[in-house]
């Protein structure tokens, strides 16, 4: 387990029934790129059962990045060397964990004797939509993962003076309007380009800003908004994905043009896909064109994915790729935060007669009032697969 709440109940692992059996009620969550992709990687390649299946995707995925990009690509030394990841290889990296992620589901499948289409949903936070795109067979590795490896370079290459901003307020929500239009008004005086990135939460977005841009909002922020508002700048170099940066190298007209021209993308995904693009389920017959190039460009809302998550009445999240982070991280803050605000030790012990004690949350009491779903996260419970599949499955 990675990053649960702590209720005794549901940190007992899983067995393998107990898996097959809660299936309808499952959600699959695939990971991004992050600064760390190899996770325990290196300990599946050495596994006598799962190592040839992931070392089959790691090869189909390198062989599919060295074609597009002419360069040499030997993703099983990356994982066995536990490389971490550059400007330089970001093809490289996204090539791995699209590798991984697709190992991990035909692994999963194995274990459980089940195909990915019996599970309620599946998601993905950034890199991970597409690769769970793959996953469902609306377009192939070869077509999918050929397109990303494709507007990589051009992408890494705006990241040099980018820079991650996390903007949070630890009382009331964020006014994401006035947000937006400062980074706007920031945008507009001809220093570089800042954007949201992402909606982690109502009260918590990422920044990506060219130059000094993040430090200007950083400056500028406590005379803007009417509650105090922190940001923290992240060291870290950021390819701008899901940001207008990618306009300055045209990377959303080269991925239309990509797209236009690849085959698949025609049918209704199984499982559905739940998209950060659009915070619902917005793929439908024919439109997964249209929405991955506004993947490009548009930023991620996985809070709204979050929201659609729990209204589905989900119970099990198994989180897939290598040492997952965003997505597990943000059910756990929830789970904790909602624990937390109805002021009880376990979730069998807060009754709804606390929900009008909102004193360090006002932005979380007023969703509970609204959107009661939000109660269920803390039930909720999740699996981080390469962890289960190492430490807990033929124990």
């Amino acid at each position: 387990m990675n990053d649960a709440p702590a209720d005794a109940a549901r940190l007992l692992p899983p067995t393998v029934e107990s898996l097959r059996l809660g299936l309808k009620s499952t959600a699959i969550a695939f990971r991004g790129y992050n600064v760390t992709n190899t996770g325990r990687t290196a300990e599946l390649l050495d596994h006598p059962r799962f190592g040839s299946v992931v070392e089959r995707h790691l090869r189909e995925a390198e062989a599919i990045c060295s074609n597009v990009t002419g360069r040499p690509c030997n993703l099983v030394t990356m994982a066995r060397e536990n490389e971490p990841a550059t400007l330089e290889t970001y093809a490289e990296n996204l090539a791995f964990v699209v590798g991984v992620e697709q190992a991990h589901v035909e692994i999963l499948a194995d274990v459980l004797e089940e195909p990915l289409a019996s599970v309620r949903m599946a998601m993905g936070y950034s890199l991970g939509e597409v690769s769970a795109l793959m996953a469902t067979g609306l377009f192939s590795t070869e077509t999918a993962l050929g397109i990303l490896v494709a507007l990589a370079d051009d992408t890494a290459a705006l990241a040099h003076d980018v820079t991650m901003g996390i903007v949070f307020s630890r009382g009331p929500a964020l006014n994401m309007e006035r947000v937006k239009r400062v980074c706007v008004e920031i945008t507009s005086r001809g220093q570089g380009t800042l954007a949201v990135s992402s909606i982690l939460s109502p009260n918590t977005v990422l920044l990506l800003g060219q130059r000094d841009t993040v430090k200007t909002f950083k400056a500028e922020a406590k005379s803007l908004f009417e509650t105090k508002v922190h940001v923290k700048l992240n060291d870290g170099k950021w390819p701008p994905v899901h940001t207008p940066v990618t306009w300055q190298r045209n990377v959303p007209n080269q991925a239309g043009v990509l797209l236009s021209n690849a085959a698949g993308g025609f049918g209704e995904t199984r499982p559905r896909v739940l998209s950060c693009v659009t915070g619902d389920f917005g793929y439908n017959d024919w439109n997964a064109r249209d929405l991955l190039v506004k993947w490009v460009d548009h930023p991620q809302l996985l809070w709204a994915a979050i929201e659609h998550v729990l209204e589905e009445d989900v119970q099990t999240v198994i989180h897939v790729g290598p040492e997952p982070n965003i997505v597990p991280a943000t059910f756990a803050r929830l789970a904790n935060n909602v624990a937390a605000q109805l002021a009880a030790p376990t979730w069998a012990g807060f009754g709804m007669r606390t929900v009008s004690r909102f004193v360090n949350r006002p932005w979380l009491g007023r969703l509970l009032l609204r959107e009661a779903f939000l109660l269920k996260a803390p039930a909720i419970r999740h699996v981080v697969l390469e962890d289960w599949l190492l430490d807990e499955l033929e124990n």
